[in-house]
């Protein structure tokens, strides 16, 4: 019974430093658009891991190296930097790629870590496209500044997400 008691007062002394002390919690920015081409148009562009700098209006540089296979790299330049992503699924079938950052900076993008999934599917004679990103701020201490924190960074994601939609679209629609 004493252990019990000793356990219960433990839990109450500690509870109000462990509710402080969670860290960053996973974000998301899910944004979709819908093209004026078919699937198949929207997808020759977008399946080359290697062609967003074509077509991104933020990326400034590209180099890519594996090709269009899981376990490609790329390194892409932003404004404000590089960062290195890793391909990690191309699924032609479904008209689906999924990658991830490898070498975070947070200068470019205020993220530690992302994933990312776009995919490609008919809406009527065009394509719906959808681009979902999960990923944790940039500063993952339990506060960090403005620039690093939860808002930022789906701020960053949800801006960067939303230009490559409307850049793929300009690419394959030709406007």
């Amino acid at each position: 019974m004493l252990q019990r008691r000793a356990f219960a007062l433990c839990l109450l002394l500690l509870a109000p430093a462990l509710a402080f002390a969670h860290g960053p919690t996973p974000q998301r920015a899910d944004e979709t658009l819908v093209i004026a081409a078919p699937p198949e148009a929207v997808w020759a562009v977008l399946s080359r891991f290697g062609s967003l700098g074509e077509w991104h209006p933020l990326v400034k540089k590209l180099e890519a190296t594996g090709g269009d296979a899981a376990g490609a790299e790329r390194v892409v330049t932003l404004e404000k930097g590089e960062i290195k992503e890793g391909l990690d699924e191309i699924d032609p079938a479904a008209h689906r790629i999924s990658y991830r950052l490898l070498t975070e900076n947070a200068e470019a993008i205020p993220v530690s870590f992302y994933t990312q999934t776009i995919e490609v599917k008919p809406d009527g004679a065009g394509s719906l496209v959808s681009w979902d990103a999960r990923f944790y701020r940039a500063d993952t201490t339990n506060e960090p500044p403005e620039d690093r924190n939860d808002e930022a960074a789906v701020a960053a994601m949800t801006d960067f997400i939303q230009q490559g939609l409307k850049g793929l679209q300009a690419k394959v629609t030709g406007k």
